[in-house]
């Protein structure tokens, strides 16, 4: 639409996220004058640190959103999926679309070895 808006309805899918899990953040998350007894502009929540899903929202009817709590700073904090990466289920790099690695195959031990150029005769 041109407009800069996100046209993909998150919550058509499962969750990136499951309450217990362990997370980092990969933003630095300040306070926008919805978190009590802090300044707006605080920062809550620094990149890097590792915090765990308590629960799981939507907004709009169309975003998760993750209650996360950061345990040394003592917040618990609504983040988005695209603000946080998993600690117990990282992702790793295939290509254009990543997975995490639990999802990855690993192939068999008794799988069938390709012919290398050893065995092809010329």
């Amino acid at each position: 639409m041109g407009l800069g808006r996100e046209e993909e309805v998150e919550i058509r899918a499962a969750p990136r996220f499951m309450p217990g899990e362990k997370v980092q953040s990969t933003k630095h998350i300040k306070n926008d004058g919805t978190y009590p007894r802090r300044e707006i502009g605080d920062i809550l929540v620094r990149k890097g640190d590792v915090g765990y899903v308590r629960d799981i929202g939507t907004f709009l009817q169309q975003f998760y959103v993750y209650a996360v709590e950061f345990v040394d700073r003592a917040v618990i904090v609504g983040m988005r999926g695209r603000e946080l990466v998993s600690l117990d289920h990282p992702v790793v790099s295939t290509g254009p679309a990543d997975r995490r690695a639990s999802e990855i195959v690993t192939p068999a031990a008794d799988a069938v070895a390709l012919p290398t150029s050893e065995t092809v005769a010329s």
